[in-house]
């Protein structure tokens, strides 16, 4: 029986130990896909090969044939993004195939919640309308640019111009949406608006920014 010495490996032995090898290069791969993945998704737009691969610690070349395993990986896993090269560099994109799902999400109305910050400064601007920020935040007692902001973004309000003032701040006032929203065909029908409750809405606030000193 042949016996190994001190220069030979047993062959099951050279067998794991390139197995491991392979292992680990496999693992170090993925860990570098990963790295890749969350720079282009990052981004958003094409990257350079150059900059991708300085990044990561290799030459060009290497980091080319990373991106290209990743763009087979997507392709084999039939995932919804794809990776697109353009000359020297690599941009995270939507695979075609996926534009009419896309479409579908797009055309659906879109959701919004109103706080009970939105929904006081509501009321204080179609009570008081047209009015400025500045008389908003007077009547709440806290700054109020978000919530303006985003009922502008939601389309319950509106600019109405400027006031002939110092600074000529802008003026905002209700929408055919806010309306339509609140079931009422003109500000007419709205209910009345008593002092207490604008009281209210000012107690309210100055809870609300009292608590962000707390925290």
């Amino acid at each position: 029986m042949e016996k190994y010495g001190s220069n030979h490996r047993c062959p099951k032995r050279v067998d794991e130990m390139e197995q491991g090898k392979e292992q680990l290069e496999q693992m170090e791969i993925e860990k570098l896909q990963g790295v890749i993945e969350a720079i282009l998704f990052t981004m958003g737009e094409s990257v350079e090969l150059n900059r991708i691969a300085s990044a990561i610690g290799h030459d060009e070349e290497t980091t080319r044939k990373i991106i290209h395993s990743l763009m087979d990986r997507y392709g084999a896993e039939n995932r919804g993004i794809g990776i697109l090269e353009l000359d020297d560099s690599f941009q995270m994109c939507t695979k075609k195939e996926m534009y009419e799902y896309l479409i579908r999400i797009a055309k659906q109305p879109k959701r919004y919640v109103l706080t009970d910050v939105m929904l006081e400064t509501l009321s204080i601007v179609a009570y008081k309308q047209p009015v400025t920020r500045l008389e908003v935040e007077k009547i709440r007692g806290v700054k109020s640019d978000h919530a303006v902001n985003k009922l502008v973004e939601y389309g319950l309000i509106e600019e109405k111009g400027r006031l002939d003032a110092p600074g000529r701040p802008l003026l905002f006032g209700t929408t055919e949406e806010f309306l339509r929203r609140f079931g009422v065909q003109s500000l007419d029908e709205l209910p009345t608006l008593q002092p207490e409750q604008i009281a209210h809405f000012k107690e309210e606030a100055e809870d609300e920014a009292q608590l962000r000193l707390d925290i």
